[in-house]
């Protein structure tokens, strides 16, 4: 038995609610289409909404690439830490999202969930890759917490757009708008 089937169950919980919250993100989305959008939201949802459904999927990427049968350690390390790699230069291209948008200034808790937590994440992946062969234990462990967090990050940031555009966007709107 190798150290990756003991995680089994960890990945299949985690996966399943990355791919349920993919599907519930994909709704709330088609909700709120409905709106009037500006092309400064637009790009506002690239720089907001689309990272979340990158960070459920590169979990449920993960859950089941670690789930895989795999003989070793070494070729999933490398796969994770592809992963980690391009998660860093998607957190960076976030970051660019975010200054260029115009629809919404950030504050310091949209840098954090949005830049830094990811980018720390993803930094968990790439660097855990590197120690597997020698710290499996360990590197797992980390592997587990980086795909809890990139899980949670989506949570905060899908709930965070939807009472936004719910509870700011909405309620600027004249009231014969909403009613169609």
């Amino acid at each position: 038995m190798t150290p990756l089937a003991e995680w089994n169950n960890f990945y299949v919980i985690v996966g399943s609610s990355a791919g349920a919250l993919i599907g519930l993100q994909f709704v709330v989305i088609a909700l709120i289409a409905e709106m009037p959008t500006a092309r400064a939201d637009a790009q506002a949802g690239d720089a907001f909404s689309t990272p979340s459904v990158v960070h459920f999927g590169v979990v449920l990427l993960l859950s089941a690439v670690v789930s895989a049968p795999w003989y070793g350690i070494v070729a999933v390390a490398v796969l994770w830490s592809g992963v980690g790699l391009s998660g860093i230069v998607y957190a960076v291209i976030v970051a660019r999202r975010f200054r260029v948008q115009a629809a919404y200034k950030p504050v310091f808790e949209d840098w954090l969930f949005h830049v830094l937590l990811p980018l720390a994440a993803y930094a968990m992946l790439a660097g855990s890759a590197f120690a597997a062969r020698s710290l499996t234990r360990p590197s797992l462990f980390i592997v587990g917490a980086a795909a809890l967090l990139l899980l949670f990050v989506g949570i905060h940031n899908a709930w965070d757009a939807v009472t936004y555009h719910v509870f700011v966007r909405r309620r600027g709107q004249p009231k014969d708008e909403r009613n169609r």
